[in-house]
């Protein structure tokens, strides 16, 4: 019975990982003011989302399980949200990941 416990335990500092690089691809962006402000706009419409999906009570393995297909639900809810004259690029990638690291937050095992 241990083997799920370690995978697990794989599974949620692999999707870590690239939350954290999420969170650093979308601070890149601080250079161009109105990149960053339109990328930390879609982070927050994503987490309003996680809030919805995965709800206020969970644990990091259940935040990781919830992000084996947010990618594509994510790019979803943002060309949801999108201006029809908006032609800047959806990161659907980088904006799951950052929303995850902030959400992750909230986990009752979450540690920094």
């Amino acid at each position: 019975m241990p083997a799920p416990i370690v995978v697990a335990a794989v599974d949620v500092q692999l999707a870590r990982q690239h939350w954290e690089d999420g969170v650093r691809r979308v601070e890149r962006a601080r250079s161009d003011p109105a990149a960053y402000a339109r990328l930390s706009a879609q982070v927050e419409l994503v987490v309003v989302e996680l809030r919805r999906r995965v709800g206020l009570t969970f644990t990091l393995a259940e935040l990781a399980r919830a992000y084996d297909h947010a990618e594509r639900w994510a790019r979803d809810v943002l060309y949801d949200a999108r201006d029809d004259d908006d032609a800047a690029p959806v990161e659907a990638a980088t904006v799951a990941d950052a929303a995850f690291h902030r959400y992750a937050r909230h986990a009752s095992d979450y540690t920094p």
